[in-house]
């Protein structure tokens, strides 16, 4: 018994009998014969008489593939060494916005590192060393121009977390350690977990991460000194008028400055265009403009009566503190007892791995807010932030990621590469040299305002109402991460999505949606089983039992047509599902016919006599049904 399988191999046909004796082209159809009874290795033949066939290549298809084909990767130290990418095409423009850029991310990142490090309890110069290389490594390394890299609250906390009343070294190894994993993982080409990040979590994330920082900004925006605030009168009674009003003329101006840039005017000339250009650059340069005549206000006020006088609340005095390159402290001793590096592992604990984890974590999810062309190489991203903790670990540098607030503000100001990452190392640098006696003027309220209108853009709700209509599980994953955002920290929000999305993906592998119905062609009638998804080795018990519930439905009246065009990673469990459902059908003398199975799938199915091939359409299905 022989039945044929038809592929359409598109193949032309060569043919002698064409009575001009030049040679005809026809399209034909080859037949392939499989024969359950003949030998393994000769199931397959190609039966075909006297005609030859010759694949058919034209001029045309050959001019396609020449004018479309992929460009030609370029060389891995390229690739890795991100700065040649864009530096042969870097123009005046470009270097002009990133100066802007690059001073006002500076005047953000000072105070900001100031901060932090007494966050983590240490004292400002080791926040200042980590703004420092953090932003001349990602220069060369870096990939996304907005973002910053230095100290965060988060790593901050963390660090709090697991060096709390322990010596500062401890820091510095615990820096080093999630360098060296966080490299690792970028050499390991472990980038793929950027994919377990869905888009709305990194929406939620960016929102619940924007609205963090408003409400922790609005202290220093209103003056407020207290570390907690007991109740409700207690806070508007610790109201500083005039830190207020500086605040909020601030915020007034910036968001006014932002308009700048979308002005338009009626005519087109010479003129309007010099015009609209010099409005832009002040549009961007606003960030820098309100800290440098903020600061410049109080330096004169200050000059002008003294410091006690100035009715704003200043930011703290910097320390003189040149970084000085250094091997890491593997060993050392503090309060009569001397560590080793197994003392200091011990000492850490887990802070080795989740530190680095939650810091690459937090680094992708700020790349894809801010990437553009939806390119972003997070496995470089991760080699990058390796790099600059590892290079930190030996300037005396707390553990650091991307900051979202910084990467907002460097967005702001029309930041266009990440060269705008050097002038701002250069001048953390003299922050940490020359400049280190004016920074203390810059009033806190000016630099919340500037972080408050740089986020204001960033909180986004749309997706209540586009996620509802979507898809109900994108809409829990983006509400539930928004809220622990809030309640719990960015981090276990983010770790709440990505969880999230990951146990939705393992229910959907492991319950696959599979089509059952009945339906006729001609005068017989066949169960057909199609799968509506990819089927995983994970979803082959689902699919077996599909076909047996639809078998003992219709009472094993009818031949079982399986659709095999969505078998994903064909193996040995396929192999044995398939062979287990065929011997059930047989049992009953059902017909099992497995469609758009391609050739290598088939040659990998031992022989079975109920078993039959189709590469035909469901209109053109060829049923054999045994009687």
């Amino acid at each position: 018994m022989r039945w044929p399988w038809k592929q359409s191999l598109c193949l032309t046909k060569r043919s002698t009998a064409n009575p001009s004796g030049r040679q005809s082209q026809r399209q034909t159809t080859v037949n392939t014969i499989y024969d359950p009874a003949c030998a393994e290795k000769e199931k397959y033949t190609s039966k075909d008489g006297e005609d030859v066939y010759y694949p058919t290549t034209t001029t045309v298809e050959l001019d396609m593939q020449s004018r479309y084909s992929p460009p030609k990767e370029a060389h891995w130290l390229v690739r890795r060494i991100f700065f040649l990418n864009w530096i042969v095409t870097y123009d005046r423009p470009q270097a002009f916005a990133d100066l802007i850029a690059g001073i006002t991310l500076g005047l953000t990142i000072i105070p900001q590192s100031i901060a932090y490090a007494a966050l983590a309890g240490l004292s400002s110069e080791y926040g200042l060393y980590s703004a420092f290389i953090g932003s001349i490594i990602y220069v060369f390394f870096g990939t996304i121009p907005q973002v910053s890299i230095g100290p965060t609250s988060l790593m901050a906390i963390m660090t709090l977390q697991y060096c709390e009343g322990k010596p500062v070294q401890m820091v510095i190894v615990l820096a080093f350690m999630a360098g060296l994993v966080e490299f690792f993982m970028g050499v390991c080409q472990l980038g793929f977990i950027v994919s377990f990040i869905p888009a709305p979590v990194t929406k939620a994330f960016t929102s619940g991460t924007a609205v963090i920082v408003v409400l922790v900004q609005i202290k220093n925006l209103l003056g407020i000194r207290l570390k907690e605030v007991p109740s409700i009168g207690d806070f508007f009674s610790a109201i500083r008028y005039s830190d207020a009003t500086m605040g909020f003329i601030c915020l007034v101006l910036l968001l006014s400055l932002r308009m700048l840039s979308q002005v338009k005017f009626k005519q087109d000339t010479p003129f309007t265009q010099r015009l609209k250009k010099i409005l832009w650059y002040i549009s961007i340069s606003r960030n820098a403009l309100v800290v440098f005549f903020s600061g410049l206000l109080v330096y004169i006020w200050v000059h002008k009566s003294s410091l006690e006088a100035v009715p704003f609340v200043l930011s703290a005095k910097v320390s003189s503190a040149m970084p000085t390159v250094k091997l890491p402290p593997f060993a050392f001793e503090s309060q009569n007892r001397t560590y080793v590096f197994t003392d200091i592992l011990q000492e850490l604990g887990s802070g080795v791995i989740v530190v680095p984890i939650v810091a690459v974590l937090a680094n992708v999810a700020i790349a894809k807010a801010f990437v553009k062309d939806g390119k972003l190489d997070a496995s470089q991203e991760m080699l990058t932030l390796g790099l600059c903790n590892l290079a930190g670990s030996f300037m005396s540098a707390m553990p650091t990621c991307g900051a979202f607030t910084r990467s907002a503000v460097s967005q702001a100001s029309g930041v266009r590469t990440p060269m705008a990452g050097l002038y701002t190392g250069l001048i953390v640098l003299s922050a940490l040299s020359v400049l280190t006696p004016y920074f203390q003027y810059i009033p806190r309220s000016s630099l919340a305002a500037v972080l408050m209108a740089a986020v204001f853009f960033m909180i986004d709700l749309t997706p209540l109402k586009d996620l509802w209509e979507s898809s109900k599980k994108d809409f829990f994953s983006w509400v539930g991460t928004l809220i622990i955002c809030l309640v719990a920290g960015v981090e276990m929000g983010l770790l709440f999505g990505i969880v999230v999305s990951m146990i939705c993906i393992l229910l959907r592998l492991g319950n696959p949606k599979i089509e059952v119905s009945l339906k006729q062609q001609g005068n017989n009638y066949y169960i057909h089983v199609v799968p509506q998804s990819d089927i995983f080795y994970t979803g082959v018990d689902t699919l077996r039992t599909e076909i047996r519930s639809a078998c003992l439905l219709y009472r094993c009246d009818f031949p079982v047509v399986l659709h095999c065009g969505r078998f994903m990673q064909f193996d040995a469990t396929f192999v044995e599902m398939l062979m287990a459902v065929a011997k059930e059908l047989a049992a009953d003398d059902v017909l099992l016919i497995l469609q758009s199975m391609s050739l290598k799938q088939q040659q990998m199915l031992p022989v079975a006599s109920n078993i039959r091939f189709s590469n035909e359409d469901q209109d053109s299905l060829h049923l054999e049904v045994k009687q």
